[in-house]
């Protein structure tokens, strides 16, 4: 980890803060916790979490950057589909974890053009400052009337109708870590030490808080001696919720990942956690606590049954390369002519990072569910791959 750039001196000391929290919370559960729990406090707590801090993490000048920031192709391209939806659900449209509101910008204006604007557009961050942050970007870059769309939530209504879109939320959700060791199956947390923080196996007996659903999934996968993964039962929670709020539409989860064959794969055995700092990888989420992002890759037929077993239509899985040529994405870069080099070559630069099996465009995947409105999704008429779950 010595080539990971040295934080400035402000953020070692917001670091430390955070770590004095983590270790109070260690102390007050007998010297333990579990990953999801260290996950959570690492990006959420209050202040001083990675998302709740203050700190760019977005674009070239963060730590990593998503789809609706490489182009506003991403939008315009993503905003074929939301316009099917909304023609069918007369609906609004609302957005998880809405980053910096760029993709939230480049849908507005594209249903604008399309007429096929939504009743209101719904943005639900639990981070107060990047609503903040959404909230100065959108007031920069819309129109007033279009600016009258967007609604904040502090929580999922009890009901909605149209399009809910994830972009990357599902990989930030907290996970639990699993080893298989040879004197039985453990849960992987976090402990104090003289030295910090440090790993920590704890056999699964002694690990009761996980829950007895977990264990069961964990058990299905039948995992060899020596395996390290990830289980994220809050990620299947949230579908849960959703399910029961949507009456009528769509909802669509676009993130990296595999469906179960591969995520557990023997030769993934130790597991898919990354982290992300000033645009490098690493795997050690113990390093740089509060300054960088953690992640983990998701579980795309965990997903998907959990939609189906809380009454949503499995509507579609596939790349997110062939989804975004399903939805015209060649169309919308025929528009500009190739000759016109100052705005044709970034488009095509953008292509190729959207749509190259070796950038994003077979990592990531878009899976889709209905409710009270089963028909065939734009995104998904060739090269489904819902099979595979």
């Amino acid at each position: 980890m010595s080539t990971l750039p040295t934080p400035s001196r402000d953020a070692q000391k917001h670091s430390l803060q955070l770590q004095a929290l983590i270790q109070q919370t260690i102390k007050q559960a007998d010297g333990w916790i579990d990953f999801a729990q260290f996950m959570q406090l690492a990006l959420y707590a209050p202040k001083l979490g990675y998302y709740s801090a203050g700190n760019q993490k977005f674009g070239t000048g963060g730590d990593f950057v998503t789809a609706p920031e490489i182009s506003a192709l991403y939008g315009q391209t993503l905003a074929q589909q939301v316009a099917q939806i909304l023609a069918l659900s007369k609906g609004s449209i609302m957005e998880l974890g809405a980053g910096t509101g760029r993709l939230a910008v480049e849908l507005l204006h594209a249903l604008e053009h399309l007429n096929c604007l939504p009743d209101h557009y719904y943005i639900l961050d639990v981070s107060d400052h990047l609503r903040q942050v959404q909230l100065e970007y959108l007031q920069d870059r819309l129109s007033p009337q279009l600016l009258r769309c967007v609604v904040w939530l502090n929580q999922l209504p009890a009901t909605f109708t149209g399009v809910v879109l994830g972009n990357e939320v599902l990989d930030a959700i907290p996970v639990h870590i699993v080893h298989t060791k040879t004197q039985g199956l453990c849960e992987r947390g976090v402990m104090l030490t003289e030295q910090g923080l440090a790993w920590s196996d704890k056999p699964w007996d002694d690990a009761p808080a996980s829950g007895r659903n977990l264990l069961e999934e964990i058990t299905k996968q039948s995992l060899p001696k020596g395996y390290i993964s990830e289980f994220c039962p809050a990620a299947n929670g949230l579908i849960a919720s959703l399910a029961i709020m949507l009456e009528r539409g769509v909802i669509l989860m676009i993130d990296y990942g595999f469906s179960a064959s591969e995520y557990y794969h023997p030769q993934r055995n130790l597991g898919t956690l990354m982290c992300h700092y000033q645009h490098y990888a690493h795997t050690d989420p113990l390093l740089n606590i509060g300054l960088q992002d953690i992640t983990a890759h998701v579980n795309f037929s965990s997903i998907a049954y959990s939609g189906v077993d809380n009454g949503l239509h499995l509507s579609g899985f596939c790349s997110q390369a062939q989804f975004l040529m399903n939805c015209g994405i060649l169309d919308l870069m025929a528009q500009v002519s190739p000759s016109d080099m100052a705005r044709y070559a970034p488009l095509a630069a953008a292509a190729q990072k959207l749509l190259s099996p070796a950038e994003m465009g077979d990592l990531f995947k878009v899976i889709a569910f209905s409710k009270n409105m089963q028909v065939p999704l734009l995104g998904f008429t060739a090269g489904d791959k819902s099979h595979t779950l």
